[in-house]
């Protein structure tokens, strides 16, 4: 396997990154060939078919494709090996339903309106992927997890649909399927991944698009029974925490100690191990149809998580590493170089555009996302983005964020007396020294907090309201 790593410019010479967008350029034109049928990979069918597999709460270096020590994912590492993992990959708002609606539209949630869990659903009229592509003659279907608006009732945009409402649980759900209820008493990952499989084995002539939405790894964690000694032999060195900032102000509550570190761990890992037993069935499954190497898959997660991290920070939220950055892969040999890691900023928002551009349908004028094609290659990049969380429940303030490639600078719009704070990632990867009161960065706080408003401005950025209740 190869590595091509695309991305990180602040960290490279100039010279450097001159080469990296003239190879950029050079595999832009390489796939593009790929795509229409030069080269050396076949010619693809038609337009491609489209698989995402969305979790909850899962943390960006939990996969052994990341690095991970003890946590085994042989599927989730297999579309790293024929893919692209992205490995600066965040959302613009670590809260389910913001993520998952910027997911569906390509919109920060200041534009799409959802701003907290279950009580908003996407305003009709706003364009999603499933809808446009569901009008350019793709045949959609919508598995799992919603968690936009109270009920599970069929939405716009999806030929076939199951759900359940709210965030369901891991045993015994009742499923609205297509309009009917139905009782589901099996455990909820392995219902999401085999319904999702009847979609696949249905014999259609159109391309399809398959949204398979899961509650795993969601806490409290339920591992399957299969699943429940897992790792009972686990030497645990990755997931404890990185030590407390310096500077614990904001200090808003929320603090917690985890009475037993290692069975939360363990829990979270052996409640994931389903969802990669999942991936490996859809792989399989479109490998024996012979359609694996004609479907986009993308695998990613609604939000991070913290887990002590932060003096004793739990939950997300927050506009820390841990909280907004998530697992991003992506498989599609046509047009992604198989064992490419990525390290461009990619965002939940770059979805949509993506998946369009590759069916080859057109793009809503008016979207915040990047093309994550283009991201690889270098044909498009982002220097910084916009990060926002508007309170809801619990005790995390509003929060209005920015994050560069190397700086994080985080504000609190609706509390003055908390500090703002500016973190180095470059020298400071875990965060834990605030330098905004310093002044050997007051230069780069000054130009942070412009580059914060110019893209609030650019982006129509307004407070919010959580409607909550």
């Amino acid at each position: 396997m190869s590595d091509f790593l695309c991305g990180a410019p602040d960290r490279l010479p100039p010279s450097r990154r001159e080469f990296l967008k003239m190879l950029g350029a050079g595999l832009a034109s390489l796939s593009a060939l790929n795509f229409l049928g030069g080269g050396c990979a076949p010619s693809a069918p038609g337009r491609p078919n489209f698989v995402l597999i969305l979790t909850d709460d899962h943390a960006y270096n939990t996969m052994g494709c990341a690095g991970h020590t003890w946590i085994r994912t042989p599927a989730l590492d297999r579309l790293a090996g024929d893919g692209v993992r992205f490995s600066n990959a965040f959302v613009t708002s670590s809260l389910c339903s913001p993520s998952r609606a910027s997911f569906l539209t390509g919109l920060y949630p200041h534009e799409h309106g959802v701003v907290c869990n279950e009580a908003q659903d996407i305003p009709a009229g706003t364009p999603t992927f499933p809808q446009l592509l569901q009008q350019a003659g793709y045949r959609t279907a919508f598995v799992g997890k919603w968690h936009m608006g109270r009920f599970a009732r069929p939405r716009p945009g999806f030929d076939h649909w199951i759900s359940f409402n709210g965030q369901g649980d891991y045993l015994k759900n009742t499923l609205n399927v297509d309009g009917m209820w139905e009782l589901c008493e099996n455990y909820i990952t392995d219902e999401i991944t085999e319904r999702g499989v009847s979609f696949l084995e249905k014999a259609d002539d159109r391309p399809f698009m398959l949204m398979l939405s899961h509650k795993a790894i969601h806490q409290p964690f339920l591992p399957a029974d299969r699943h429940a000694s897992l790792y009972d032999d686990a030497v645990i060195t990755d997931d404890l925490p990185t030590g407390d900032r310096l500077d614990l102000k904001p200090d808003w509550g929320g603090r917690r100690q985890e009475p037993d570190l290692r069975g939360f761990l363990l829990a979270n890992a052996r409640t994931l191990a389903a969802v990669d037993e999942g991936v490996a069935h859809i792989l399989d499954v479109l490998a024996r149809s012979g359609r694996l190497d004609d479907t986009v898959i993308v695998y990613a997660s609604d939000n991070g998580f913290l887990k002590g991290e932060h003096g004793g920070l739990w939950d997300k939220r927050v506009a820390y590493e841990p909280s907004i950055r998530i697992p991003l892969l992506v498989r599609y040999p046509r047009v992604f170089a198989p064992g490419t890691v990525c390290e461009e900023l990619a965002l939940n928002i770059d979805l949509m555009p993506t998946l369009l551009k590759l069916a080859g349908v057109p793009t809503p004028a008016r979207l915040s996302g990047l093309s994550l094609a283009e991201l690889t290659t270098g044909t498009a990049s982002r220097e910084s983005f916009l990060y926002e969380y508007f309170q809801e429940l619990g005790s995390a303030p509003t929060t209005v964020a920015l994050r560069s490639r190397r700086y994080k600078y985080i504000t609190y719009p609706q509390n003055p007396e908390y500090t703002r704070e500016l973190y180095d990632l470059h020298y400071d990867p875990h965060e834990l020294i605030n330098r905004a009161g310093e002044a050997a960065y007051g230069a780069e706080a000054a130009r942070l907090d412009a580059e914060l408003e110019s893209l609030k401005n650019r982006t129509g950025f307004r407070m919010m309201k959580a409607e909550v209740g």
